[in-house]
């Protein structure tokens, strides 16, 4: 991201964030390109956050047709249904975030992002992946990490009043990023809320469903996968509690206030990560909104010092 200086006009437009930040900071994030997969709410809210950040690109990328259900959560998208009418909901977005800064250029990639070869991330620093299954995420970052840059990778997925953010940033010279290790490998005060998603998240998986294609009618069988899982790795289903899969099942659409406060954290490390300014968290990011309290996990493989990423398959 090493380049031109910024122009007079950048300087005039970022002046409080140069104050807070630097000015070398700003030149990182005016030349940054983000990719983005999957526009939902709390994508929504951190493609905002960082095009007013002034980040140098952001590319789009979801061939969804805009349906109401979307309205909700998803402010980008206009009320009037002749504005969205026939339109993907990258198209949409994208036409709305063009509105927030005219200096960031944000555009449309169309397409099964899994068919993608490696050689397209590398014109991006960043990924950032929601809605899609959990064997997309790892393809996706096994792609990433083949390049010969560092591209930072990102999954973020909010289920109603819960959100999550998993962070890949391979050698950033920061802090070492890991990911994915075997349960019983894990500290016993891990946070439930992250065996409780990898729980669903597998169900849907082997299940062949979307993100969200789960109801309180999958319940009996995502208990026994959680029996499965915990009696494999050796850790107590109370781990796991059954009340808080019943949650998740319930509030598969997302909440928004929860969407602004997950898409806000997204946008914050996204920037520490270009800018070079301040730790980024790793790896995990929590938030319960019947709680209020968001937590900082770190799911490591402990004393190997390796950098493990999504595509590790062992629980």
């Amino acid at each position: 991201m090493d380049g031109e200086e910024l122009t007079e006009q950048e300087t005039a437009l970022y002046d409080r964030q140069i104050r807070v930040w630097g000015a070398d900071a700003q030149r990182r994030l005016s030349k940054s390109h983000i990719l983005v997969y999957g526009m939902k709410g709390t994508v929504a809210e951190f493609c905002k956050n960082i095009v007013l950040a002034g980040v140098g690109s952001v590319t789009l990328v979801d061939d969804r047709v805009v349906a109401e259900e979307a309205l909700s959560a998803n402010f980008l998208i206009l009320p009037d249904k002749n504005q969205y009418q026939g339109k993907t909901l990258a198209e949409v977005c994208c036409d709305s975030l063009k509105e927030f800064n005219h200096m960031v250029h944000v555009s449309v990639e169309k397409g099964d992002i899994s068919t993608f070869g490696v050689e397209f991330f590398e014109k991006f620093d960043t990924v950032v992946i929601s809605c899609c299954s959990l064997a997309k995420k790892k393809l996706i970052n096994q792609k990433c990490r083949k390049l010969s840059k560092r591209v930072a990778f990102y999954t973020v997925d909010c289920r109603g009043s819960c959100g999550e953010i998993f962070v890949d940033l391979q050698d950033y010279k920061y802090s070492k990023e890991a990911i994915s290790v075997p349960w019983r490998a894990l500290p016993r005060r891990v946070s439930k809320l992250y065996f409780a998603m990898r729980v669903i998240e597998l169900f849907e998986d082997v299940e062949d469903r979307n993100p969200g294609e789960t109801s309180i009618a999958d319940l009996p069988g995502i208990l026994k996968l959680r029996k499965e899982l915990c009696e494999t790795n050796s850790l107590s289903e109370s781990q796991v509690p059954d009340a808080l899969l019943e949650r998740l099942l319930i509030g598969t659409r997302e909440f928004p206030p929860v969407c602004a406060i997950i898409g806000g954290i997204l946008g914050q490390e996204v920037i520490k990560a270009i800018s070079g300014k301040g730790d980024p968290l790793k790896n995990f990011f929590f938030f319960d909104a019947m709680d209020g309290k968001g937590l900082i996990e770190d799911i490591s493989e402990p004393n190997t010092g390796s950098q493990a990423a999504l595509i590790n398959d062992d629980m």
